[in-house]
């Protein structure tokens, strides 16, 4: 069953809306519904600037994600740097040249490393979150 509801119109209002019912060939009350239930479902700009709002805060939290795995890895290589260089003696000029060449071959398996861990999706923080959890679990068990 339908509600009643009475409204006031403008005359040029009225006068637009009789004419669209005679022209549909329907009640001045259906155009009308039909008007009012088109004014309150939203549109097809209201539709899509909510895909859009919802794939901005997609972005905005993978920005955050990288932003946070930026800043451990700038962090572990700052202090991986930092403990390299307190603990490496200085080596004496008749060993450098052969700690050179021991340094451009470790450099080169280390990309060949990296190489590999990229191409098959590996990530360093996943298996530092891994072991962390099973090192808490292991301490407390």
């Amino acid at each position: 069953m339908k509600a009643r509801l009475s409204v006031y119109l403008d005359p040029a209002l009225m006068a637009q809306l009789t004419d669209l019912a005679k022209r549909k060939k329907e009640s001045m009350s259906l155009v009308a519904e039909a008007a009012i239930a088109s004014f309150l479902t939203p549109d097809e700009a209201d539709r899509r600037e909510a895909v859009i709002v919802r794939r901005l805060d997609r972005l905005a939290r993978q920005m955050e994600r990288q932003e946070r795995d930026l800043t451990v890895s700038v962090e572990a290589l700052a202090l991986f740097i930092r403990f390299w260089l307190m603990i490496t003696p200085p080596l004496p000029e008749h060993a450098q040249a052969r700690a050179q060449a021991d340094g451009r071959d470790r450099f080169n398996g280390f990309l060949e490393t990296l190489g590999q861990r990229l191409a098959k999706g590996q990530r360093l923080f996943q298996e530092v979150s891994t072991d962390m959890r099973f090192d808490k679990s292991q301490s407390s068990g």
